[in-house]
């Protein structure tokens, strides 16, 4: 029996976002500046960022898109919540310590933009200076680029890094009767969306398995645990639990992504992937009633009946 989709909606909001195409040797050095350059990333309650892999292209992954100096590569995303204070400057602070610190000291790899917009971050010449004075502009695969000498050869990246708006906080809810249920259906989601180009699922795996609710019983926090759907805590909320009879566990995605279009497509592609996993009761979404982002995404079509 097919899990009982809530007539609700996930409340997203815009973000500013950067797209990097990283490229290395093989497979393997991708998935080490991968897990590098997307550590800590998860949400931006308390993380500078969220990032995470938009898609594998090139060689052994998307093969029509071609990368420019024709190796392996992975594109990255990386979001910042467009109503952070300073969100321009810390953005660029972002790119500039997790390309440094975890692209150029990664084997093999190269760093090309991929958002050709204007604004951008002269991005290029700052990691340049790491060069002290070896560094050099050159042009390669048709760009713009810096070299710059390293003990192992060269790391070249483009001069110049764009970004654009986007979206943030897409999500959904997977309700299970098992603690596997809900993340064999989380799983299923999150690869469906995937599939879908210019999003990102950043938490851990993809999968968050701790959704949280705007603010905290104490004042220094501005997000805590969303304890009307603990499912250990029902017996003590009473009637104020919101988790379902049976339920054991409920895990979460978000989507980052592109667009609202963009992000809507990935939520109901990873609906329609998840909702037949035996066990997964209801899927449903958080929302603040329009407090947090004015973009909606309806998990059902307005109108549809039950």
């Amino acid at each position: 029996m097919a899990a009982e989709i809530e007539d609700t909606y996930a409340e997203a909001f815009r973000s500013i976002y950067a797209q990097v195409l990283v490229t290395a040797v093989n497979r393997t050095w991708l998935d080490h500046a991968v897990n590098a350059a997307t550590g800590h990333a998860s949400s931006s309650i308390l993380c500078d960022c969220e990032a995470g892999v938009d898609r594998y292209v090139g060689p052994g992954g998307d093969e029509s898109f071609a990368t420019p100096d024709g190796r392996p590569g992975v594109i990255l995303q990386f979001h910042l919540p467009r109503f952070k204070k300073d969100r321009e400057a810390t953005l660029e602070k972002v790119l500039l310590a997790r390309l440094s610190q975890n692209i150029l000291t990664c084997p093999t790899t190269a760093c090309f933009n991929l958002l050709d917009t204007d604004p951008y971050f002269k991005l290029g010449r700052k990691i340049a200076l790491f060069g002290d004075g070896w560094q050099y502009r050159t042009e390669r695969y048709g760009r713009k680029m810096w070299a710059i000498p390293i003990m192992s050869g060269e790391f070249v990246l483009d001069r110049r890094f764009g970004f654009r708006d986007g979206i943030m906080g897409g999500n959904l809810w997977f309700m299970g009767v098992t603690q596997q249920a809900a993340l064999e259906a989380a799983e299923k989601a999150r690869d469906a969306a995937l599939t879908v180009a210019d999003v990102i699922t950043p938490f851990p795996g993809g999968v968050a398995s701790s959704g949280s609710k705007a603010g905290s019983r104490y004042s220094f926090l501005f997000a805590s645990t969303n304890h009307f759907f603990c499912p250990t805590l029902r017996e003590k909320l009473g009637t104020d639990s919101q988790v379902p009879a049976g339920v054991v566990a409920i895990q979460e995605i978000i989507i980052n992504g592109r667009d609202l279009e963009t992000v809507t497509s990935a939520t109901h592609k990873a609906i329609e992937a998840a909702k037949d996993v035996p066990g997964v009761v209801k899927i449903s979404a958080g929302n603040y009633n329009g407090r947090l982002g004015k973009n909606f995404i309806y998990l059902r079509p307005q109108g549809e009946k039950a």
